[in-house]
């Protein structure tokens, strides 16, 4: 039986170790390989940071076969679990712009380990940083429809907020209009509610893009949360309504709102709503809000200001005849 190897010195295993480092941040693979070589060859064996180290300087340089025959040699000497050896390795692959190589290990690695959450954001985020799309679409939605799992109900894996963000962005990136829907419903089903500094601006794109149900989705999902919607939701939807001649449902648009937000829903902003819209409002339609809104203030006991904003800029839009059914320009 041959020797067993014996341990370094923890001053010349830290030494090596500088070296490898440094010879990885150098671009010099072959002479990171050379050094370890050098170790072993006068029988001592280096520490699990070492030989990690050297398994992403390899995959670093492209070399991932060779990295992966230092996933052994860390076993050894390591006490952290295989998943974040093999999820380090393919971090390193996609840093340095190889998301083929970070596959190629993602794929190796199930032979051995179930990948955890952090293994599928970092790879997900690698297709879709090197627009790969389908591929991240793939691992998403085997994260959302049943959860990732190794076969026992305690090694579930369910996506996280990083997950869904990552995947949203990168929808509205690509204008993958049907994408972002399935996913943003997802995001709401796991229970990641709306955020207005986050997914506002999604929400609204989307909705121009022509998928109006996600502006319906955050009204509900806001409403049973008990949530005020943002000024931008709010016109949006009112917008919607009013272009399918729902008034009753884009005057409710509005009555959630509290008076506080006065410059969001100023003469101004109502008008200028209405003047970058032109297109979406009959007249007929605005004669008939301006007819219900003077009906709804003639019964108020105080004075609503969004109401009373709203119709000033209605009777001013409708004079200057810009509307859809109307001689103005669109």
């Amino acid at each position: 039986m041959p020797e067993p190897l014996a341990q370094s010195s923890p001053s010349s295993r830290a030494t090596l170790l500088v070296l490898v480092n440094t010879l990885w941040r150098e671009g010099k693979p072959d002479e990171a390989l050379e050094a370890v070589h050098t170790m072993e060859s006068h029988g001592v064996v280096g520490s699990a940071s070492l030989y990690y180290d050297l398994a992403r300087c390899l995959c670093s340089a492209g070399r991932c076969e060779e990295a992966l025959t230092q996933v052994d040699r860390i076993c050894r000497v390591a006490s952290k679990p295989l998943v974040v050896t093999y999820t380090g390795l393919i971090q390193a692959c996609l840093s340095s712009g190889n998301v083929h190589g970070g596959a190629s290990i993602f794929n190796h690695m199930q032979k051995y380990c179930s990948p955890n959450l952090v293994t599928y954001n970092i790879m997900m985020k690698g297709y879709l940083d090197h627009g790969i799309f389908d591929e991240a679409k793939e691992l998403f939605q085997k994260l959302t429809k049943h959860g990732h799992t190794d076969g026992k109900v305690e090694g579930r894996i369910k996506p996280d907020v990083h997950t869904f963000s990552v995947m949203l962005e990168a929808c509205v990136r690509e204008e993958r209009w049907d994408d972002f829907e399935y996913a943003y419903e997802q995001m709401l089903q796991h229970g990641y509610p709306f955020n207005t500094k986050r997914h506002l601006w999604m929400v609204i794109r989307a909705s121009i893009a022509g998928k109006v149900g996600v502006i319906e989705t955050t009204w509900r999902h806001l409403t049973k949360a008990d949530r005020i919607p943002p000024p931008a939701l709010v016109k949006e939807r009112f917008r919607l309504k009013m272009e399918k001649d729902n008034l009753e449902a884009a005057v409710s648009s509005i009555s959630c709102h509290p008076s506080s937000h006065q410059q969001s829903f100023s003469k101004e902003a109502w008008l200028k709503l209405l003047e970058n819209n032109a297109d979406c409002f009959k007249k007929e339609s605005l004669e008939q809000l301006i007819r219900e809104i003077n009906v709804s203030l003639s019964k108020s006991v105080s004075p609503n200001l969004i109401y009373q904003n709203l119709l000033e800029s209605c009777i001013e839009f409708v004079s200057l005849d810009k509307t859809a059914a109307g001689g103005g320009s669109k």
